[in-house]
């Protein structure tokens, strides 16, 4: 599923109502919130898929009710809020959920001329804030700004993200959402109220998948939860993309190396080719990664993580290279994959190229 499309599908975060593995955080939200100790910018951090943007549209929703539901004594001198929830028949949320309320503004890769989803935020859409927060509030409470994210903002956005987080207007709400919080300019987090989200169980995970695809089968819902490593929004994309048959399709061409099955390889590079667009070649990077990460864990003495037949093909893999080759490869993955992806080069080339040099590795 595309960007484009997840935007207006019922299982983006705008449209989700609950948020579960995450009670932590949101407490700390809460605690700040009901000592009315609310810090002006939030940095969100934790693994793609795993929650972020759902508890930032949480936040949102509450704040947007909760400042203007306070005033005509919502609250009043009853106990302080214990969750984050607020109603999905409420005005506020459909507003939310229709991208319409007129005090959130997110900021978040826009389309281009031609109608396909940038590779970036621009610095365009990061220039919205100033004016956004410069208004005043429309229904009298706070103004919300979600930025989604970090990850994928260039340069000039970041710094433009940065003079507001450095001089916040009066009742604003910045929530910052981090991929990889270790890549966030120290200027921005050290000016931010960091709230980091772990990956979810298992059973949390699959309670998540299931909530969402009650369609799949067992045993393929086990896989995708396993897969996802407790991000479930990762294990919904594997979920609509083929992702558990296509990793027992890598699986059984890893376990063919050192010799190259040409065959398989070209059947992978036609089935990822018959795609309308680039998210077959972006999971066939994830899921080579889910694979090279474990045998260079393996490689290196600790433990690979899966088990069963998957548990073979990575330790016969772990030893037939050293550690150096294949973190090398790891690598070197990653970066044609992205490369790939971007210059919107041939995909079927692309995988003859990346299961080529992991046949060299294992020989």
């Amino acid at each position: 599923m595309s960007d484009a499309t997840l935007s207006a599908s019922p299982d983006h975060p705008r449209h989700t109502s609950g948020l579960r593995g995450h009670a932590a955080a949101e407490r700390a939200f809460l605690d700040a919130w009901t000592a009315d100790r609310l810090h002006h910018a939030w940095l969100i951090e934790g693994p793609r898929g795993i929650g972020k943007a759902t508890l930032a549209y949480r936040i949102a929703r509450f704040v947007l009710l909760g400042r203007k539901a306070a005033e005509g004594g919502l609250f009043g001198d009853a106990l302080p809020p214990a969750s984050l929830d607020v109603d999905p028949d409420s005005g506020v949320f459909h507003r939310v959920a229709a991208a319409a309320h007129a005090d959130l503004l997110t900021v978040e890769r826009s389309l281009t001329d031609r109608g396909r989803m940038r590779r970036e935020i621009v610095v365009a859409d990061a220039r919205a804030l100033p004016g956004f927060f410069a208004m005043t509030a429309a229904e009298g409470g706070y103004r919300v700004a979600i930025v989604d994210s970090l990850d994928e903002a260039n340069r000039e956005s970041v710094n433009s993200l940065l003079k507001i987080v450095e001089e916040p207007p009066a009742h604003a709400l910045i929530l910052l959402l981090a991929h990889r919080p270790g890549a966030v300019l120290p200027t921005i987090r050290s000016r931010c109220r960091r709230l980091q989200l772990r990956p979810l169980a298992d059973e949390d995970a699959l309670t998540v998948l299931r909530a969402h695809r009650p369609q799949l089968a067992e045993e393929e819902a086990a896989v995708l939860v396993r897969l996802a490593e407790g991000a479930p929004g990762r294990a919904l994309r594997l979920a609509d993309l083929g992702g558990a048959e296509l990793h027992q399709q890598i699986g059984t061409l890893l376990g063919r190396l050192p010799v190259l099955d040409l065959p398989g390889v070209h059947a992978l590079g036609d089935k990822l080719g018959r795609g309308a667009d680039g998210d077959g070649l972006s999971v066939l990077g994830e899921l080579l990664d889910w694979w090279l990460t474990r045998v260079i864990r393996r490689a290196g003495g600790g433990q690979s993580g899966p088990a069963g037949a998957e548990e073979g093909v990575v330790s016969r893999l772990a030893g037939r290279g050293s550690l150096d080759r294949w973190i090398d490869l790891w690598e070197k993955t990653g970066r044609l994959v992205e490369r790939a992806e971007a210059l919107n080069l041939e995909r079927k080339q692309v995988v003859l190229t990346l299961f080529g040099a992991m046949a060299r590795a294992a020989g």
